[in-house]
């Protein structure tokens, strides 16, 4: 209980503190044939940096929904575990029977429900596109019926949501003959990653839990590499919990490939690679975020010192010059690229390569770095040979 109070004050927290960057727009919408009000959250900085995309967050259900994924969204980018996002959020408390409340006999969607899933693709994702600097990166996200609505985002032949968040799910009773219909397998032909998270909980009644139950598990049984199926399981007694608790641990598996190295990473991924594949880790990591996201994060030191022990102690150092190249690729600003060029030089005693990088390193660095004498004791070393 503590550990979710103070959550959901770091929650509170954040959400205030970027308060300043909301803002609210009309659109006239031709498929509604009525005008919608849609709430927008710009990440800190937006408006500073003219040249960064970010990606678009739709949120369903933005009366109640809105305000808790931009809590998380900006936590998680504060804490470097997810690139910052633009949020659209379209409220539905008084149309919410339109726009997904789907057909029980059939689990088909009505002509209400159609006229909104055509306002969101074609009028609300291109009104952001349009009007704002967003990455290819989309993702849906829904709560009940609205996760129904989400899931059917599937269908398109030409997937252009890679992120598809469906939580505490009121599924169709067809919703696994629909799937079929979707032809997952044409994700595996996109050169992209698509991520589909659904929630089971304990607080739902049992007829729910057993029909979400086989529907995760029919699933988990599709695996493209491409295509992320995260099934999850929240154990509490309030639906309201479980909501709260879905929208980071989407997150946290969604933006998994942004964050920094963990120890888990390591073990699962990095651990027994070779040099050369440990090197190619690193750098696919790096053009990954920068392609999915529209991130130029900058190689982060402590997934350089993560491999560093790997290419330092296998196959004898040899690859430290090309583990050197790579950094100086991805992030030219800092001196650890140079090191490593000059240590692999020195070790095979080219002593005037070795000085020469060593000299442009420590030229990039702050005299103020504490490091900074450090790094001038190689020119001294090399220098007095």
């Amino acid at each position: 209980m503590i550990k979710k109070s103070i959550t959901i004050i770091c929650i509170l927290f954040s959400f205030c503190g970027f308060s300043q960057e909301f803002l609210t727009k009309e659109i006239k919408s031709d498929f509604l044939e009525t005008t919608r009000n849609i709430k927008i959250y710009l990440p800190k900085g937006y408006e500073k940096d003219s040249l960064t995309n970010y990606p678009l967050a739709v949120v369903f259900d933005a009366e109640y929904l809105f305000d808790a994924y931009v809590g998380n969204a900006a936590l998680f980018a504060a804490k470097d575990k997810a690139p910052k996002q633009i949020v659209v959020g379209i409220s539905m408390e008084k149309t919410r029977v339109e726009d997904t409340y789907f057909d029980l006999n059939t689990g088909n969607f009505t002509k209400s429900n159609v006229a909104f899933y055509d306002f969101v693709k074609d009028e609300v994702i291109f009104y952001m596109e349009t009007n704002y600097r967003t990455s290819p990166f989309i993702s849906l996200i829904g709560e009940g019926t609205s996760a129904n609505l989400v899931s059917h985002y599937l269908k398109e032949n030409k997937p252009f949501i890679n992120s598809y968040i469906c939580i505490n799910p009121v599924f169709s009773d067809y919703i696994g003959n629909q799937f079929q219909s979707y032809n997952l397998l044409k994700f595996t032909k996109e050169d992209n990653t698509f991520y589909f998270y659904s929630n089971n909980s304990t607080s739902f009644s049992n007829n729910k839990q057993i029909k979400i139950s086989e529907f995760q598990k029919g699933l988990s049984t599709f695996k493209p590499k491409n295509f992320h199926v995260i099934n999850d399981t929240i154990v509490t007694a309030s639906s309201i919990s479980a909501m709260s608790e879905a929208i980071p641990r989407a997150l946290t598996k969604m933006f998994e490939i942004y964050a920094p190295i963990t120890k888990e990473e390591f073990e699962k991924n990095i651990k027994n690679l070779s040099p050369t594949d440990a090197i190619a880790y690193l750098e696919n990591k790096y053009v990954e975020i920068e392609f999915l996201f529209g991130s130029n994060t900058g190689l982060r030191e402590q997934d350089i010192y993560a491999i560093e022990k790997i290419v330092i102690e296998k196959e004898n150092g040899d690859q430290l010059k090309e583990f050197g190249k790579m950094i100086l690729k991805l992030y030219p600003s800092s001196p650890i690229g140079d090191y490593y060029m000059g240590r692999y030089y020195e070790a095979g005693k080219q002593h005037k390569k070795a000085l020469k990088y060593y000299k442009v390193g420590y030229g990039k660095m702050d005299p103020s770095d504490p490091n900074a004498d450090k790094f001038y004791e190689n020119i001294l070393r090399i220098g007095g040979m």
